[in-house]
């Protein structure tokens, strides 16, 4: 099995690299988006919030809005000092912002109400460690929430689609099936009370921008798109429109309270 440490590395440069164009795209900062997992998780005025793997800090704003507190936690300083400077902006008073590891969370048990966390378990070589985690620092009767990319049921399919994902970008480990997600997050303790799923339709050509993706390998991800739209190896459906190569990744959000 790779080293851990060693995947964390291709993490840290990842958003290193896209911090900045991954913290300005749309399906990343979408309030209405991030308004789904603050309704999923239920949130009220008086709870505090932990959001895992926060990068540019969008989620930690959408649930400030609704809560007591806010802490953010990501393993990346770049995105890190952009939410620090929106924290600025805002002046937002109840977020804070801190660097730590999702698989190790620098908090005591029980810490807070809601632990959340959003696009980032497929970064993780080992999301049932990141998920006991979450589970550690909630409180029993709190919640979690986790949305996230999700692939085909069918494991051919899934592993087109994982595969063409770490093509583009090398920090991406595996997206899940829904099946698996359920399991990883009931197996922490957590009675699910919610699931909705969604979709994020991607330009091609402006995903692997975001990505920096090298060309030779941004040509072996679209000869894997071009393929999968004439023979549907994948179930993320490729579309040409006016000229240009789109397809769709599909989304779930889960959440429910965490059992004593």
């Amino acid at each position: 099995m790779p080293d851990p440490s060693e995947h964390k590395q291709t993490v840290r440069r990842a958003f290193t690299e896209q911090a900045t164009a991954y913290a300005a795209k749309t399906s990343v900062s979408d309030p209405k988006r991030i308004a789904r997992l603050v309704d999923a998780a239920g949130v009220t005025s008086t709870d505090s919030v932990l959001e895992v793997a926060t990068g540019p800090g969008h989620v930690a704003f959408g649930f400030a809005d609704h809560c007591e507190g806010v802490v953010g936690v990501d393993l990346t300083r770049a995105p890190l000092q952009i939410a620090r400077e929106t924290q600025r902006e805002r002046e937002t008073g109840n977020v804070d912002f801190v660097r730590g590891d999702a698989e190790d969370l620098p908090f005591p048990p029980d810490a807070f109400d809601v632990v959340v966390c959003r696009l980032a378990l497929h970064h993780v070589e080992r999301p049932r460690r990141m998920v006991r985690e979450m589970a550690r620092v909630c409180r029993p009767n709190g919640t979690v929430a986790i949305g996230d990319l999700v692939v085909s049921e069918h494991s051919g399919r899934a592993e087109y689609q994982n595969t063409f994902e770490r093509l583009r970008d090398p920090s991406h480990v595996r997206a899940l099936p829904i099946s698996e997600l359920i399991d990883v997050v009931t197996g922490r303790g957590v009675e699910i009370d919610h699931l909705e799923t969604g979709e994020v339709v991607q330009n091609v050509e402006d995903w692997l921008a975001t990505a920096e993706t090298p060309e030779p390998r941004a040509v072996d991800v679209r000869e894997m798109l071009r393929e999968d739209a004439e023979a549907d190896l994948s179930g993320t459906r490729p579309f040409w429109r006016d000229g240009e190569l789109f397809f769709s990744q599909q989304t779930a959000i889960v959440a429910g309270r965490l059992l004593e």
